[in-house]
């Protein structure tokens, strides 16, 4: 596709500003299906370009952009989703906040990388419907977290006899949230299966060892089925465990470092899968005490497993085939 033409559009919860880059038009439309339809054809009609090199681009704002993305896609109209972060970081100094000006940052952003920027897709119904219930299952998980926290610090401290009500009130909360995040589980499970394409990737996970169910169903969620990063690399550098070198002339000289703009929940879990592989995978322990012994970083060395695993993942799915452990079967 030549791109010729961008149309920005600042999301909010209620409306759409809009704003086409060649003449500099703008207007404001309802956050709606029927504001979608008079977004899109005035768009088409007051741009001096046809419609098949004109592209819609807009932040990535969550709920607020989801009904929009969906819209588009249903459509078979070219769009591009953009980073908030990148947006703002290409301005440089600026100074107050519009809507409408925003609208017109971001259809000037789009404009100047139409040559490199990539069209988006909604992800199907089965991926947002798991990005939701997972979404609910981590707070549920950071509440029962906290209660646990509180519960453990207090009975160091507190009799049991005079604050029984308190402890009973609390426990009963993490039992709650225990079903409840129990059923989450279920439900997910239940929502994977019903997909082929996603039942089939998620076994195929499972099949490399130490990647249990919730790693499977976060790659796979976050991954959007495998369709959103075209390699291991690339989603690695999104979870935050993409080492980039840190030197600049003779002066700086630094060890090779991770950024900090990362996916917390992925990475975090992906940590835990690494710890586990360095006790129970063989192939991988060997390497993590050979690495060490010879005084390399641990840290470090726990980050190179876990891009193993990130690659593994990409590799089972991309061949089709499940994980063979080939060093078990060489012993």
């Amino acid at each position: 596709m030549e791109i010729k033409e961008t149309i920005g559009i600042d999301v909010s919860k209620l409306t759409l500003d809009a704003h086409i880059h060649s003449n500099r038009q703008s207007t404001v439309f309802e956050n709606s299906e029927k504001g979608f339809a008079k977004l899109v054809k005035w768009a088409y009609a007051n741009s001096p370009h046809s419609k098949e090199h004109i592209l819609f681009i807009f932040e990535h704002t969550g709920l607020y952009s989801e009904k929009l993305s969906e819209h588009l896609s249903k459509e078979g109209i070219p769009y591009s989703i953009l980073s908030g972060l990148e947006i703002k970081r290409s301005l440089g100094i600026v100074r107050g906040k519009d809507d409408r000006i925003d609208a017109a940052r971001i259809a000037l952003y789009g404009y100047r990388l139409r040559d490199e920027v990539t069209l988006s897709k909604s992800p199907s119904r089965t991926i947002r419907t798991l990005k939701k219930l997972l979404s609910l299952r981590e707070r549920l998980i950071r509440q029962r977290a906290g209660y646990k926290a509180s519960v453990k610090e207090q009975k160091k401290v507190l009799g049991r006899k005079d604050f029984k009500l308190l402890f009973k009130v609390q426990e009963k909360m993490i039992r709650e949230l225990t079903v409840h995040i129990d059923a989450l589980d279920l439900e997910m499970e239940a929502n994977i299966k019903s997909d082929s394409e996603l039942d089939r990737i998620f076994s195929l996970l499972l099949s490399i060892k130490c990647i249990g169910k919730q790693a499977a169903m976060l790659l796979l969620v976050y991954t959007e089925g495998f369709t959103k990063f075209k390699s291991a690399r690339q989603f690695a550098a999104y979870c935050g465990i993409a080492p980039y070198p840190h030197q600049s002339g003779s002066s700086i000289r630094g060890k090779s470092r991770v950024s900090q703009m990362a996916n917390k929940s992925i990475k975090s879990l992906l940590n835990m899968c690494a710890l586990s592989s360095i006790r129970h995978d063989a192939k991988i322990k060997g390497y993590y005490e050979q690495r060490v012994a010879s005084g390399k970083n641990k840290m470090s060395t726990v980050n190179i497993v876990r891009n193993k695993l990130v690659s593994r993942a990409f590799a089972v799915v991309h061949r089709g085939t499940p994980y063979v452990n080939v060093y078990k079967h060489a012993s």
